[in-house]
Protein backbone atom coordinates (compact mmCIF):
# COMPACT_ATOMS: atom_id res chain seq x y z
CA UNK A 1 0.00 0.00 0.00
CA UNK A 2 1.35 3.48 -1.07
CA UNK A 3 1.58 6.03 1.50
CA UNK A 4 2.83 9.19 1.84
CA UNK A 5 2.93 11.15 5.23
CA UNK A 6 3.97 14.63 5.46
CA UNK A 7 5.53 16.17 8.61
CA UNK A 8 7.47 19.16 10.00
CA UNK A 9 4.93 22.39 9.55
CA UNK A 10 4.52 24.98 12.15
CA UNK A 11 3.97 28.74 13.23
CA UNK A 12 7.38 30.48 12.03
CA UNK A 13 7.77 33.98 12.06
CA UNK A 14 9.04 35.78 9.07
CA UNK A 15 12.49 35.42 7.75
CA UNK A 16 12.58 31.96 9.60
CA UNK A 17 13.15 28.89 8.07
CA UNK A 18 11.27 25.10 8.39
CA UNK A 19 12.04 21.71 6.85
CA UNK A 20 9.09 19.34 5.56
CA UNK A 21 9.43 16.02 5.49
CA UNK A 22 7.44 13.72 3.57
CA UNK A 23 8.03 9.84 4.43
CA UNK A 24 7.07 7.58 1.63
CA UNK A 25 6.53 3.65 1.98
CA UNK A 26 4.95 0.76 -0.91
CA UNK A 27 7.44 2.16 -3.58
CA UNK A 28 10.73 3.55 -4.11
CA UNK A 29 11.84 6.89 -5.32
CA UNK A 30 13.29 5.49 -8.91
CA UNK A 31 12.26 6.52 -12.08
CA UNK A 32 9.18 8.58 -10.11
CA UNK A 33 8.44 12.00 -10.16
CA UNK A 34 7.68 13.32 -6.56
CA UNK A 35 7.04 16.69 -5.16
CA UNK A 36 5.48 19.61 -2.65
CA UNK A 37 2.48 21.24 -3.36
CA UNK A 38 0.24 23.80 -1.05
CA UNK A 39 -2.73 25.59 -0.72
CA UNK A 40 -3.86 28.56 0.62
CA UNK A 41 -7.43 29.79 1.79
CA UNK A 42 -9.22 30.81 -1.13
CA UNK A 43 -6.40 29.93 -3.14
CA UNK A 44 -5.84 27.10 -5.47
CA UNK A 45 -3.45 24.33 -5.32
CA UNK A 46 0.43 25.48 -6.31
CA UNK A 47 2.79 23.33 -7.61
CA UNK A 48 6.13 24.32 -5.35
CA UNK A 49 8.95 22.01 -5.97
CA UNK A 50 8.86 18.59 -7.67
CA UNK A 51 11.77 16.36 -8.56
CA UNK A 52 12.32 13.64 -11.47
CA UNK A 53 14.68 10.80 -10.75
CA UNK A 54 13.70 9.78 -14.52
CA UNK A 55 14.86 12.70 -16.16
CA UNK A 56 17.01 14.12 -13.76
CA UNK A 57 14.81 17.52 -13.31
CA UNK A 58 14.42 19.53 -10.41
CA UNK A 59 11.11 22.26 -10.71
CA UNK A 60 10.87 25.58 -8.02
CA UNK A 61 8.00 27.72 -8.71
CA UNK A 62 9.35 31.34 -9.46
CA UNK A 63 8.04 32.87 -5.69
CA UNK A 64 10.09 29.89 -3.86
CA UNK A 65 13.34 29.87 -6.00
CA UNK A 66 16.45 31.09 -4.06
CA UNK A 67 14.52 30.27 -0.74
CA UNK A 68 13.26 26.87 -1.12
CA UNK A 69 15.59 23.56 -1.84
CA UNK A 70 14.07 19.97 -2.55
CA UNK A 71 15.66 16.74 -1.55
CA UNK A 72 15.53 13.57 -1.42
CA UNK A 73 16.92 10.53 0.67
CA UNK A 74 16.27 7.58 -1.61
CA UNK A 75 17.71 4.99 1.49
CA UNK A 76 14.69 6.78 3.55
CA UNK A 77 12.66 7.12 1.28
CA UNK A 78 11.97 10.53 2.24
CA UNK A 79 11.06 13.65 0.63
CA UNK A 80 12.27 17.05 2.36
CA UNK A 81 11.51 20.36 1.27
CA UNK A 82 14.27 22.86 2.96
CA UNK A 83 12.23 26.56 3.43
CA UNK A 84 14.27 29.33 4.13
CA UNK A 85 13.69 32.98 4.66
CA UNK A 86 9.96 32.72 5.03
CA UNK A 87 7.51 35.11 4.13
CA UNK A 88 3.65 35.36 5.01
CA UNK A 89 2.55 34.58 1.71
CA UNK A 90 4.20 30.76 2.26
CA UNK A 91 1.41 30.27 4.30
CA UNK A 92 -0.54 27.53 3.13
CA UNK A 93 -1.24 23.76 3.84
CA UNK A 94 1.68 21.45 2.43
CA UNK A 95 1.39 18.50 0.47
CA UNK A 96 3.78 15.75 -1.10
CA UNK A 97 2.71 13.87 -3.70
CA UNK A 98 4.36 11.06 -6.12
CA UNK A 99 3.48 9.93 -9.54
CA UNK A 100 4.84 5.96 -10.12
CA UNK A 101 5.77 6.96 -13.34
CA UNK A 102 8.94 8.45 -15.50
CA UNK A 103 7.87 12.41 -16.32
CA UNK A 104 9.16 15.54 -16.41
CA UNK A 105 8.82 17.51 -12.73
CA UNK A 106 7.66 20.65 -14.41
CA UNK A 107 5.22 18.77 -15.78
CA UNK A 108 3.88 17.02 -12.90
CA UNK A 109 4.39 20.51 -10.72
CA UNK A 110 2.05 22.72 -12.71
CA UNK A 111 -1.56 23.13 -12.54
CA UNK A 112 -2.37 21.05 -16.04
CA UNK A 113 -0.19 17.89 -14.73
CA UNK A 114 -0.28 18.06 -11.03
CA UNK A 115 -3.77 15.83 -11.31
CA UNK A 116 -1.95 13.45 -12.47
CA UNK A 117 -0.18 12.81 -9.57
CA UNK A 118 -1.07 9.10 -8.53
CA UNK A 119 -0.68 9.56 -4.66
CA UNK A 120 -1.26 12.68 -2.11
CA UNK A 121 -0.51 12.39 2.01
CA UNK A 122 -2.09 14.61 3.90
CA UNK A 123 -1.29 18.15 4.77
CA UNK A 124 1.15 19.71 7.13
CA UNK A 125 0.71 23.14 8.04
CA UNK A 126 2.43 26.03 7.11
CA UNK A 127 1.54 29.43 9.03
CA UNK A 128 4.56 32.28 8.82
CA UNK A 129 3.65 35.33 10.73
CA UNK A 130 4.73 38.78 9.74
Amino acid sequence: EVQLQASGGGLVQAGGSLRLSCAASGFTFDDKVIGWFRQAPGKEREGVSCISSSDDSTYYTDSVKGRFTISSDNAKNTLYLQMNSLIPEDTAVYYCAAYLGSGSSRYYCSAYGSPGMDYWGKGTQVTVSS
